[in-house]
């Protein structure tokens, strides 16, 4: 999914000059890294905020349209107002195709409504991670991971070596030789309680 958002100069610096730039409808920005100096630059806030809402916008490359030059950049910070929903201001990072990048990216849990856990024994799933950090080139990053749970059975736990990666990709923990818990089935405790008076009852007949 190509995203392509536009920015304009900023020439103006300061907090008061950023004031200014709020309240006629603009956002406060910067970009930095790879081989180029800073750039200050402001950009549309109704667009930023729109954008902002949608979860690829987070997790993927974007096309930033720099007074007509484009550069390929990424999220990487955004500041918001303690309680109005206003943008105060956003950092963006160069990115440079031939360099791996590190960046967190959703994980989508699929099939969880098949799974023996679920449809079985009842359980409920239970998501220890959301996100995962993970590392690869510019143009290998997902915009989100899978994680599939059509086996997961109840009292068992996914872990990141269990999911299946994009080619050129790997998770920065396991790399580290940390093999984290991504979900878990557990079966509550009203079900237990439920099966244990049902075991119990059939014993009385006996």
């Amino acid at each position: 999914m190509k995203i392509e958002i536009s920015a304009d100069k900023r020439i103006a610096q300061g907090k008061g000059a950023s004031r200014r730039l709020r309240r006629s409808g603009k956002v406060p920005a910067i970009i930095y890294g790879g081989e180029q100096e800073p750039q200050s630059i402001e950009m549309d806030h109704k667009t930023l905020f729109y954008n902002l809402k949608h979860e690829a916008f987070h997790a993927s490359i974007l096309s930033l349209d720099l007074a007509g030059k484009k550069e390929q950049v990424l999220l990487r910070d955004i500041q918001m107002h303690p309680y109005k929903q206003q943008v105060l201001h956003a950092d963006f990072q160069r990115v440079d195709k031939n360099k791996k990048i590190h960046m967190k990216v959703p994980l989508h849990f699929i099939n969880a409504e098949i799974s023996p856990g679920v449809k079985t024994s009842g359980g409920i799933v239970s998501h220890i991670l959301t996100e995962v950090d993970i590392s690869c080139l510019p143009d290998d990053l997902p915009e989100y991971i899978s994680v599939d749970l059509a086996e997961l059975t109840a009292g068992h736990t996914l872990h990141l070596s269990d999911l299946a990666l994009p080619k050129g990709v790997e998770t920065v923990a396991l790399a580290k030789g940390e093999n984290l818990p991504v979900a878990a089935i557990t079966i509550p405790r009203s079900a237990l309680s439920d099966e244990a008076g049902a075991e119990g009852a059939g014993a009385e007949k006996k």
